[in-house]
């Protein structure tokens, strides 16, 4: 048994807020109340005093490269990664190598994840070896523990098939995200079209190659009535896109990463390789537009699109180097620095959008602290400053190595148990 005390407890879902004390026991939570009295002689006791107690962090995109690229990640790393950044839950994408448009993969895949000591949920490819031109065996993958089905990385531009697709999805009551960058409007990937392009003196990737393709999906998905999340939003335009249609339907989601609501094109002329990544960090505008989407709903994830590569990778030219940064790590604290201390979120509204809101997309038991729900939960000092500067994933890709961020994950528990002490 483990007995929490003293911390000061938010959870959006349940309506918790103020200072309770939280008896765990064989790894759901057993009590939440004022008071509570140290029930046996060798029941744990934590005193959280002056700290915030929050459901476990749920992370709905994230690239664990196992199987294929593990010089990269792999999932022990990656989990490893997960817990100090609060994240409790996590669902991985499919473009490993094999990709997991097979049971075989996927069984591996999700056995590995047991071995982590969080939950380690997976996506299923929406087509094989993500070519865009056969669907997966969908209804076998979810039987076989798939969460969703995405070809992340890469997007699907057969309408056709992307209908039948979502027709499935809809039928298998799953969700269904979409990588949205359409190659016809892109010369050089991972750098917006303007400002970045012009500073390194390429072609960039314009922000039509977002725009068009959400527009597109969002009209085939009411018009299926499939739930779909249009993955690591970058543009204005396809904020108010998601806007619009999610007062058409209900059934219409959109995440943020944390790189885009802090940094703009600005960040790709300082940072190089280490600030790549599809879609391309954007303008001011942009930016603007993705916090108020946060604001406002029309936004309802953070997600932080965790993709690692090597040092070596990322050395290459603009041109050659592979797009994407790490962000389990940071996450939360950006989302405290830029979101919380910014004035625009309130904590509660930041962990609806980190926990509530991802679980409930993809019908997970996370995200939420309850009498009779998971013991999995987070101890954070929300207060507290510090610098990233060493990192446990295997890779460090990232812009903000040196930044001075406020908020850290003081403790970790999945299942009653501690995984992570800072």
């Amino acid at each position: 048994m483990l007995l929490i005390k003293n911390g000061y407890m938010i959870d959006p879902k349940s309506g918790w807020d103020g200072k309770y004390d939280i008896l765990v026991d064989g790894g759901k939570i057993a009590r939440i109340a004022k008071g509570l009295e140290k029930p046996c002689a060798n029941c744990k006791v934590i005193d959280a005093e002056g700290l915030l107690v929050a459901p476990g962090l749920v992370d709905v995109h994230v690239h664990f490269r196992e199987p294929g690229f593990t010089q990269k990640e792999d999932i022990t790393t990656g989990a490893a990664a997960a817990v100090k950044g609060g994240f409790t839950t996590v669902v991985l994408m499919a473009n490993t190598k094999p990709t997991v448009d097979n049971r075989e993969t996927l069984e591996y895949v999700l056995k590995r994840g047991c071995e982590t000591g969080i939950h380690v949920q997976t996506c299923a490819n929406v087509t094989m070896g993500m070519k865009g031109k056969e669907l997966t065996p969908m209804r076998e993958l979810a039987q076989a523990g798939a969460v969703g089905f995405t070809d992340d990385g890469i997007p699907l531009l057969n309408e056709e098939l992307v209908r039948d697709a979502m027709k499935m999805a809809a039928s298998l009551d799953m969700p269904i995200s979409f990588h949205e960058e359409n190659p016809e409007y892109i010369e050089n990937n991972g750098i917006n079209r303007g400002k970045a392009s012009e500073f390194f003196g390429i072609g960039g990737s314009s922000r039509e190659a977002e725009i068009t393709m959400v527009e597109r999906d969002l009209k085939l998905a009411l018009e299926t009535g499939a739930s779909i999340d249009i993955q690591h939003i970058s543009a204005k335009e396809s904020v108010e896109l998601v806007r619009k249609a999610k007062e058409k339907g209900h059934n219409i989601h959109a995440e943020a990463t944390p790189h885009h609501f802090t940094l703009t094109e600005e960040a790709a002329i300082q940072y190089g390789t280490l600030a790549k990544m599809n879609p391309p960090l954007r303008e001011e505008a942009d930016r603007q537009e993705i916090i108020r989407g946060l604001v406002d709903g029309t936004i309802d994830m953070i997600a932080t699109d965790h993709a690692p590569h090597t040092a070596e990778e990322k050395a290459k030219p603009v041109t050659e180097a592979p797009s994407g940064i790490i962000g389990l790590e940071t996450a939360l604290a950006l989302g405290i620095t830029e979101l919380v201390d910014g004035g625009y979120l309130t904590m509660r509204q930041l962990l609806t959008l980190m926990s509530t809101n991802p679980a409930n997309l993809y019908h997970l038991d996370a995200g939420y602290l309850a009498e009779g729900g998971p013991a999995d939960l987070i101890l954070i000092d929300t207060t507290a400053e510090w610098v990233p500067e060493e990192y446990v994933s295997k890779a460090s890709n990232t812009p903000f190595t040196g930044w001075k961020l406020k908020g850290k994950v003081v403790k970790t528990i999945c299942e009653g148990n501690v995984v992570y002490e800072a």
